[in-house]
Order: structure tokens, then sequence, then C-alpha cells
């Protein structure tokens, strides 16, 4: 599937550093039957791009809850430059784990699954199946994926994913974030040991007939644990790999009313060593549900008090409008955007929220 040049640039990244970040093999390992909690989810997910701003999939995804073990739940977001709008929402008959070795590293459900090659460095996606065509304009407007009407479009992606950057954990790179997250309701937001990790993608996805190579990034996220959305109040999550290697990462969640620190951690990368710490100073708060192109730049305070800029502008959108009887009337945004960091240029993720009453929507 990848060329040959991409193949001796990914194969270059892991010899010069340790894209595993010392983490235990078995945790990429998928749960291999039903939990005892009811409330266990095991998921993996991932925001994908390509090098170009003609197509995006800001999120793919298998969330397998012990509660409908049977059924696990799937989502699929494609954005395209003209606004149009791919997704498939809801629950599908559940895979078995086990793959050819007999160890749980496989997690599908329906036309979804994502295999585990190897701990922390390769994964593959596919998908075959129909998804509800919409748009960005009908999803500002309310239109939700559940129960909501669009022709069904047949797509297939096929996609396989080499690591780029060692693996972030929440919380474990800041004192403070970390606290938050074992102390507060952060953490039940969370959702439980949560980890993410960039990615080069190489793949080929087809719709309308035609088949399109995919050539470019994206960022794998795996969570395993207890997730409580009930008094989630925003937040911003942002992510990229650069040509040269160089990486970001961050997630933060507003200012809390009664003056206690809220969860606030990033990163940079350089491309060899670690992870280095880093704080939010400036997010890209969602203020507004737009179908046009958006700043989205963001500020970061490194462990040394020095900062830096990465602009970023939001070009492939998609929302979640949920009325007040869900969530509490919580929006959602998840897009790719083009993030230009010291001259250098890449596609990224960005995913925010915040209540609906604090937003202004474009006419």
């Amino acid at each position: 599937m990848p060329d040959a040049a991409h193949r001796s640039d990914a194969t270059a990244d892991e010899e010069r550093v340790d894209l595993t970040g010392g983490f235990d093999p078995a945790r990429e390992l998928v749960l291999p039957s039903r939990p005892d909690d009811p409330e266990m989810r095991d998921s993996v997910n991932v925001w994908l791009w390509d090098d170009g701003v003609d197509v995006g999939f800001p999120r793919i995804g298998v969330e397998a809850v012990g509660e409908h073990w049977d059924a696990h739940e799937i989502q699929f977001n494609c954005s395209f430059a003209d606004g149009r709008v791919l997704t498939m929402w809801g629950r599908a008959e559940s895979h078995g784990a086990a793959g050819a070795d007999g160890r749980p590293r496989h997690l599908g459900t329906g036309p979804l699954a994502f295999d585990l090659v190897e701990p922390f460095l390769r994964w593959h996606l596919h998908l075959d199946g129909p998804a509800t065509e919409t748009s960005v304009r009908r999803q500002i407007d309310g239109w939700l994926p559940y129960g909501g009407d669009g022709e069904q479009v047949p797509v297939t992606l096929d996609v396989e994913i080499r690591s780029a950057a060692p693996p972030w954990e929440c919380g474990t790179l800041r004192e403070e974030a970390g606290r938050v997250l074992a102390t507060q309701e952060e953490g039940a937001m969370m959702g439980g040991p949560r980890y993410e990790q960039l990615f080069r993608a190489e793949g080929r996805f087809t719709v309308d007939g035609r088949d399109r190579p995919i050539h470019g990034g994206g960022l794998r996220v795996r969570r395993t644990g207890v997730r409580r959305l009930a008094t989630f109040r925003g937040h911003v999550w942002q992510s990229a790999v650069f040509p040269s290697g160089r990486a970001f990462g961050l997630n933060t969640y507003p200012e809390r009313d009664d003056g206690t620190p809220t969860f606030n951690e990033g990163y940079v990368y350089e491309g060899t060593g670690r992870l280095r710490a880093a704080r939010v100073v400036q997010a890209p708060w969602l203020r507004r549900l737009t179908t046009r192109p958006e700043e989205v730049t963001t500020v970061l305070e490194l462990d040394d008090g020095s900062t830096t800029t990465i602009t970023g502008t939001m070009v492939l959108p998609t929302y979640t409008v949920m009325p007040p009887s869900v969530g509490g009337g919580l929006n959602l945004n998840q897009a790719i955007a083009t993030y230009t960091w010291d001259g250098e240029t890449a596609n990224g993720m960005l995913e925010r929220s915040a209540p609906g009453a604090t937003l202004t929507v474009e006419a």
C-alpha cells in the first residue's frame, strides 16, 4: 500500500526514536470479552487527514461499552471542501477481538475495524459500508446523525497507520494536570487511562465510484475506562505532525467557576527524544458555528517559560449541534485544520465543544 519513499521515511523514524515511549505493549491490546462493569468502555479512534484539503476524516471510531457489548458504537465523519459531509453513527454487530495469533488485536463493529499490527508502531483501519450524506450547513442548522435523513452513499477506506511520535498519556507531563485528572471531575470526563499518538497514513478512499489515494497523517486515540460527560463544560483539543517530524498536541478545558485549576496540558516534540511538557496560554475556543475557514491559532508555554505560537485555520469542519435534552445542549466541532509552526505547514486535527447558549451561529 505505501510507496517505497514513505516506507523509507517511516523506517527511519522508527530507527532514530523510541516510538513506544516506553509504554507496556500490552496496553495496545483490546478487551477480549465483555467487562464486568457495564459502563466500562474500550475504544480506538482516529482523526485522519490527507496532505491536501479536498477531503478529511475528523473522527473515525469504535467505542465498545460493556452494557451493549454485542453492538459496539461506530462513528465516521468525512468532510469535503465543498461542505458535503458523510457520516456513520449508531451501533452495529460487534466483531470478535481475536487476531490471527489468538490475542485480542481486533476492535470492530459492522463496517469498521481496527487491527493492531505492532504495539505503538502500526495499526490498520478498514471501512466498507454505507454512509449518510448531509452537509456542514445542515449540521449547523440542527441535523443530527442519529435519525437524520440523507442519501446512503457506499464508501470504502483502507489505511495503514505508522506512528510518527511517541504516545502522550494525558496528565503525565505536568504535575498539576495529573492532579486535576486524579481529584476532579475532569478525570471522569477524560474517561480513565487515555493516550494518543500521531501517525503517518497511506491508503485508499473510494466514494462516488472514484478511488482516491490517501497520503497524510492522523492521530490515534486509545482509551479503556469509564467515561461520564454529564458535566462537560467544553474543551479544545489540537494536534499535528509536520514534515520534519516536529509535532505538537494539547487538550484544555475552560476555566472553572469555582476558581480551581482545570485540565490544561500539551506538548511539543522535536522529532527525536521525548515529548516536552507545555501549557496552553491561548486556545481557539468554540465561539461560533461557521461553514467558512476560521482561525484556530494556539500559543503554548514550554517548561522553560518560553512560548511558541502555532497558527491554524480550520478548513474541513463537521458539527454536532445538540438540543438541550442531549448533553445539556453541548455543541461539538470536529475538524481538520492547517497549521503553520516556525515556517513549516501541515494538516492536523481539531476538536472543540461549548454550551450552545454561548455560541454565535453564522447566518
